[in-house]
């Protein structure tokens, strides 16, 4: 067994993290005669309930500000018995004064769920947290509530790199939040085979995922760390873009490094199919759409018959950890007829780019590509394959010039803000360290021609 344990962090990353979870709840299957194509075990961990019933729940810690959560309880349907209701006074014994705030109204989706019936189609009106379209159980250990500060808070708005960065500084100091949070989820599995972060790298949660992270490599250091970072593809006034760009290079300079698998993405891109409409104003609506591309390309780490997920990834032996995510709904020619063990064709026509928002320029150096094709395939029977939910398709190619020139291109952009922005004893080492990240993307680095290796 090869598990995964994933942490989720903050408001944003956790709208794209559940709808992740529900995708891997659907596939679930209740039919002992029939054995699913994906093992749920390598995500999902059992366990008992308060009842002392079995329960399966996501391998997962949600940490989320003040009134993230919504709706959702630390303690649900499964676990409500072991909850402390009577904390008891301690040593005063005086009166006590008890204030509540008034609890978040249950969303209809949510109540129908819990009753069983017909759940009530979701909208970009009905969904106002996370939660509210959430449709597994989370483990009480899974849900992390940081009441230092309150979500979307105008007094102390959780924004700043820095702020971040001492917020987890000051909480592992007093908790010790990898023993904590992480240990017990990582103690049940056999092989800890990664850990999956989704989090935003433009704001402060960028300064938390990093510190967090060194302590994963001085714990795990040998452990694959697969990052998702979200950054804000919505149009904002200048000095608030710059602030975003400048949280973006901390984020890069600090967590690309020591990331296995590093993957900006744009929520949402500017760009989009005519076919698609998308509410941009609705979180639930635009992580939808960017968790379709990265359900599918992560599919292969949880299929039973494919294990070479990190070795697709890896192409030149783990040098280049930056990886841009493009997908295409229904394409017409997908490459994927004929023989499957022909290589095909590098692709760079994809309908939506969730990693650069920009005019596509010249045709881009591609050095490794991973094709994850699901769905139809024009060059095979339409009658269904058993066990045919993703097909992967992996790409090398060698030439004198093996680089994505356009990673190296959005990294020199975010070195110029950072260069403009930053104080002067903070510009030297993150400047330079971004300088050298985007030297090994640039065409023609490095010495001698990479197409004798395979």
């Amino acid at each position: 067994m090869h598990e995964i344990v994933t942490l989720q962090l903050g408001q944003r990353a956790n709208y794209l993290a559940t709808h992740f979870w529900n995708l891997q709840e659907s596939y679930f299957t209740y039919n002992e005669s029939e054995e699913s194509p994906v093992d749920h075990d390598v995500h999902f961990r059992p366990g008992y309930g308060a009842d002392g019933s079995e329960t399966y729940t996501p391998r997962t810690v949600i940490y989320d500000l003040k009134g993230g959560f919504g709706t959702l309880r630390k303690y649900n349907a499964l676990y409500e018995l072991s909850e402390d209701s009577a904390s008891g006074q301690g040593l005063w014994d005086g009166q006590e004064v008890v204030q509540k705030q008034d609890p978040i109204p249950q969303s209809e989706y949510q109540k129908s769920l819990d009753q069983g019936t017909s759940a009530p189609q979701l909208t970009s009106e009905t969904v106002r947290y996370w939660s509210d379209y959430n449709r597994v159980f989370y483990h009480p250990r899974s849900i992390v509530q940081l009441n230092e500060y309150e979500l979307n808070s105008q007094v102390m708005p959780f924004e700043d790199w820095n702020v971040g960065e001492e917020l987890f500084n000051d909480l592992d100091k007093e908790h010790d939040l990898l023993d904590r949070d992480l240990r017990p989820f990582a103690e049940e599995c056999d092989q800890l085979r990664a850990v999956q972060l989704f989090t935003t790298s433009d704001d402060a949660w960028g300064g938390f995922t990093a510190r967090y992270i060194d302590r994963l490599r001085d714990e795990y250091g040998k452990k694959s760390v697969w990052v998702w970072t979200m950054e804000d593809g919505t149009r904002v006034q200048r000095h608030k873009q710059l602030k975003k760009d400048t949280n973006k290079a901390k984020s890069l300079y600090s967590i690309s490094p020591q990331s296995t698998l590093y993957v900006p993405v744009i929520d949402i891109p500017q760009k989009l199919p005519r076919s698609l409409q998308v509410d941009r104003h609705s979180e639930w609506q635009t992580t939808a759409l960017l968790s379709s591309a990265l359900e599918t390309v992560t599919l292969p780490s949880r299929l039973r018959p494919y294990h070479d997920f990190e070795a697709s990834l890896a192409g030149d032996g783990g040098r280049h950890t930056i990886f841009e995510l493009q997908s295409t709904l229904n394409p017409e020619n997908s490459n994927s007829g004929g023989n499957d063990d022909e290589s095909p064709k590098a692709r760079t026509d994809f309908d939506i780019d969730f990693s650069y928002d920009g005019e596509q320029g010249k045709t881009p150096s591609i050095f490794n590509q991973v094709q994850v094709l699901r769905g139809d395939d024009a060059g095979q029977s339409t009658e269904p394959v058993d066990g045919d939910i993703g097909r992967v398709r992996k790409l090398r190619l060698y030439n004198s010039e093996p680089m994505l020139q356009r990673t190296a291109d959005k990294i020199r952009a975010i070195e110029g803000t950072a260069a403009r922005m930053l104080s002067v004893d903070e510009r030297e080492n993150l400047v330079n360290g971004l300088g050298e990240i985007r030297e090994s993307y640039e065409t023609g680095w490095g010495s001698g021609s990479e197409d004798e290796d395979d």
